[in-house]
Formats: C-alpha cells, sequence, structure tokens
C-alpha cells in the first residue's frame, strides 16, 4: 500500500507569497524613508571655476542642515568674483547659509552674470522628506565618476 505524500505548495503559491514579501519590503523602506530623522553633518556642496573657464551653473540647490555650506575652489589661473567675494587662484571658500531662500550672486563665469543659489528648509517628514530622498539619490546616481576597467 502505497504511503499519501502531501500535495506540494502550488508554484503561483510560492510566487505570490515572494510578490507579497517584496511588496511589504519595499512598503517599509518606503516609510522609512519618509518618515526616519535627518540625520546628516554639514556637507558642502562643491562649485568651481575650472581652468579654460566654461560656463558654471545657473542654479545651485542646497537644503539647511543638510547641504548648507558652498564651497567655493578656483582651479583657474586667474581670480574669479562670486558675489563679492573674489576668489584668487587656487583657493577655497566656504560659504555657510543659515537661512532658506533664494539668493542672486554676481558670477564672472555664468551665463547671464548672475548664480541664484536656492536654499531650500529641511524637508517636512512625509511626501516632501520621501522626494528629498530619492532626488539626492538621483543625484548621487547621477553624479557618479565614470571609470573604465583597469585592463
Amino acid at each position: 500500500m502505497p504511503k499519501h505524500l502531501p500535495d506540494p505548495v502550488p508554484a503561483n503559491h510560492l510566487l505570490r507569497r515572494l510578490q507579497w514579501s517584496l511588496a511589504a519590503i519595499l512598503g517599509a523602506a518606503l516609510l522609512w524613508a519618509a518618515l526616519a530623522p535627518l540625520h546628516y553633518p554639514t556637507r558642502e556642496r562643491l562649485f568651481e571655476f575650472a581652468r579654460g573657464a566654461p560656463p558654471v551653473p545657473a542654479d545651485v540647490r542646497l537644503t539647511l542642515g543638510v547641504r548648507d555650506v558652498l564651497l567655493l575652489r578656483n582651479h583657474d589661473r586667474k581670480p574669479h568674483v562670486f558675489g563679492q567675494l573674489l576668489v584668487l587662484p587656487a583657493h577655497t571658500v566656504r560659504l555657510p547659509f543659515e537661512q532658506a531662500g533664494d539668493f542672486p550672486f554676481a558670477c564672472d563665469l555664468a551665463p547671464a552674470s548672475t548664480v541664484m543659489v536656492r536654499v531650500q528648509p529641511q524637508p517636512d517628514p512625509g511626501w516632501s522628506r520621501l522626494r528629498w530622498r530619492l532626488a539626492a539619490l538621483l543625484e548621487a546616481i547621477r553624479t557618479l565618476p565614470v571609470q573604465a576597467p583597469d585592463d
């Protein structure tokens, strides 16, 4: 007399369980990203005057408490003007911001001779914080250095 074996779990049931598990993990990650506090030390946003003087961006975005220092670095052989600052060759200047708002700075290398520094307040918990974190992630991916593989 053959032994009665239990029916195996159907494959579509396992697949459905895996999908629900992945959805729960993704939901937990999104919930964390939306509600977890931002614990970042003061970070610097680099603004470079390169040799040969290509145009600099006309718009710089900072976030208070996250990216609240603009770092001006001059790699050119001549001095450049940024607002009321004269950035000498081979020098670096830190420009902190303590208040949210839009700040126009005269700049001799900007396309319209002005750079707008937009300082945003720290995002509130919820959708704005989730959007901020996703935008920061996309910016980090976009600015990754591209290197060719070593032979």
